[in-house]
């Protein structure tokens, strides 16, 4: 199959095929681009974004990091997970991790941006902001097809900087318009909401076809059930009934479900029939 790493539930969604190998999880996104791989390199982006970062074993002390500040520690490179392991501790209490690093913890809007990347220019976006409401540093629910226009630019510039000679999907993940991480595949579970001319055009481009913009994408939410939530057959029923789809998630830890519907309201209402925390209520 082309197209490496769709997990089998998804299958029905990755068509077209691609006459060449393309890579949708990082593993194999990483093994098929060997001249890009090294945007995986997490200490890397944050060094060259002009931010202040270190491997562990660096007191963040010693640059110029006040003691009680919070920083973000991570691996410097994961490619099973991209956010595993990561957490915001006190500088003065980073630990001795082989292989992670610690990074000045940013403030500002989550995003996660998708782009079509053509010989190394960015030539489409699909942008997902994340809600201010978080688990543990993570964005309870994602909002698909936000209009962050303003944020091309510097995604644009990025691209050409780093991604000479590429093309085909990445990710920029970004807070406060600095990135944190780069993917060379796409936000394979927003997908649902790119419309039915997204993959075509992908795989168009990656096979070397004329580049035709794909419509505006129609846009939704995707929501995490974090947690060790049972969910019964009665409870889908009566989601989709919201118009919202309940995917089990039986591969990351801590969320036992996704929520994908195009009503916020409706998939807010639906988590707080599981799980009982009320966002709109709680903030």
């Amino acid at each position: 199959m082309p197209f490496i790493g769709v997990l089998p539930e998804r299958e029905p969604l990755f068509q077209p095929s691609p006459r060449r190998d393309v890579g949708v999880n990082d593993a194999a996104a990483w093994r098929l681009n060997p001249t890009h791989r090294h945007v995986y390199d997490k200490l890397r982006l944050a060094l060259d974004a002009g931010l202040r970062a270190a491997p562990c074993g660096v007191d963040p002390r010693d640059c110029g990091i006040a003691p009680n500040a919070r920083v973000f520690v991570k691996p410097i490179v994961n490619l099973a997970g991209m956010a595993v392991r990561a957490r915001a501790v006190p500088a003065d209490a980073v630990p001795i991790e082989p292989g992670s690093f610690w990074c000045e913890r940013l403030e500002g809007p989550h995003t996660s941006s998708d782009c079509l990347v053509q010989d190394g220019r960015a030539v489409w976006f699909a942008h997902t902001r994340g809600s201010d409401q978080k688990d543990r540093e993570r964005p309870i629910y994602w909002e698909i097809g936000a209009d962050l226009a303003e944020l091309e630019p510097s995604l644009a510039q990025w691209v050409h900087r780093h991604l000479e000679g590429y093309s085909g999907l990445c990710n920029l993940e970004m807070i406060g318009g600095q990135p944190i991480e780069v993917h060379l595949r796409g936000s394979n579970g927003f997908f649902d909401f790119y419309g039915p001319g997204f993959i075509p055009t992908w795989v168009a481009l990656v096979d070397g076809g004329d580049f035709r913009p794909p419509p505006p994408i129609p846009g939704g939410f995707v929501i995490s059930v974090f947690g060790e939530v049972v969910i019964d057959e009665a409870q889908r029923e009566a989601a989709a009934q919201q118009g919202v789809r309940i995917d089990l998630d039986t591969r990351t830890a801590d969320r036992s479900a996704i929520l994908r519907c195009s009503d916020r309201a409706a998939g807010l209402d639906v988590l707080r029939r599981l799980t009982g925390h009320d966002l709109d209520r709680t903030g």
